[in-house]
């Protein structure tokens, strides 16, 4: 008997997911705003802090070489083979995720600089804020390991971050934009584990509706936005997924 996401995936032409923290949690990530996430151990840094101060700046390279390595050795799961067997096939066109693990990227998804959206940037590499010189995180351990510091830019003697969207640094506008296009195209837009409560990016579940689109939740706890959708389930994501492959 088909399942009522089954025929919402049988009967859409165009999809498009949507990705938050409850994905990558199936993949042992633990999530950063649960009362047990990351950030109840680890005030977050904001950027105009990790502009202005040297120190803070290596701060957060002490942390990030000397910290956890779950994220760098966490494998896609169920719910991202699923997402890139859909787009891999024409099914889906594209995922836009909150998510920073890059795991999306590592389930095989095909022309993956066009098909995966990253609202929040990307952890597994570091760029130069000043000319955009992209830095392998393997590279920049070893330099700092061996000086005890991150230096600057080899090109600009720019600042160089993580490729990731901190507390205070604008949205990508090229991110959004290329999300609001196609949360405006597809016809049935599938939320994968995010609580929907931080904006701009819970704005895309909404449009999507609010454009003709069905709407499916797939998340563990309640969404503000369970209430509009046409289909909400409250289970683990690969579980639900599954029946897809």
């Amino acid at each position: 008997m088909q399942t009522a996401l089954e025929r919402l995936v049988a009967q859409s032409q165009r999809i498009v997911f949507f990705t938050g923290a409850g994905l990558s949690t199936e993949s042992g990530i633990p999530d950063f705003r649960s009362p047990s996430g990351l950030w109840t151990k680890m005030k977050p840094i904001q950027f105009q802090d990790f502009i202005a101060s040297e120190s803070t700046r290596q701060e957060s390279w002490k942390r990030r070489f000397s910290g956890d390595r779950t994220i760098q050795d966490a494998l896609p799961n169920v719910g991202h083979k699923v997402v890139a067997q859909l787009i891999n096939s024409g099914k889906a066109t594209s995922v836009i995720t909150q998510n920073i693990d890059n795991l999306h990227q590592d389930s095989g998804i095909e022309e993956s600089k066009l098909k995966v959206i990253e609202l929040h940037g990307n952890s597994t590499y570091a760029e130069c804020l000043n000319c955009q010189k992209r830095y392998e995180m393997a590279f920049l351990e070893e330099q700092f390991k061996a000086q005890g510091s991150v230096s600057d830019c080899l090109e600009c003697q720019g600042i160089i971050k993580s490729a990731t969207i901190s507390f205070g640094q604008s949205m990508p506008e090229e991110a959004m934009q290329r999300a609001q296009s196609e949360t405006l195209a597809c016809d049935l837009f599938i939320v994968l584990g995010s609580s929907l409560v931080v904006y701009p990016a819970a704005n895309f579940p909404e449009l999507a509706k609010r454009n003709g689109a069905s709407l499916v939740i797939v998340n563990r706890e309640e969404t503000p936005l369970d209430g509009i959708a046409d289909l909400v389930l409250h289970e683990e994501i690969g579980t639900c997924l599954s029946i897809l492959l």
